[in-house]
């Protein structure tokens, strides 16, 4: 099995990304009609996503659960 990099975790993560950001900009010119909307919504969903991982994985160092104690 080949070993997996840290360029590969972040190019996977910015791909995620860019693809969530995607279809939330279609979603939100398909709803409104309006191509500018849809960016908009797009932008600014980027940026409170990014916010809202990060507070979540600083949550998630509060609890064990899943971690394996070292002997």
């Amino acid at each position: 099995m080949s070993k997996v990099t840290r360029k590969r975790h972040l190019a996977k993560a910015v791909s995620y990304r860019i693809l969530g950001t995607a279809t939330t900009m279609i979603t939100g010119w398909y709803i409104t009609g309006d191509v500018m909307s849809g960016v908009k919504i797009g932008a600014i969903e980027t940026f409170v996503k990014i916010a809202i991982f990060y507070a979540h994985e600083r949550a998630w160092l509060k609890f064990e659960y899943g971690l394996k104690k070292e002997k």
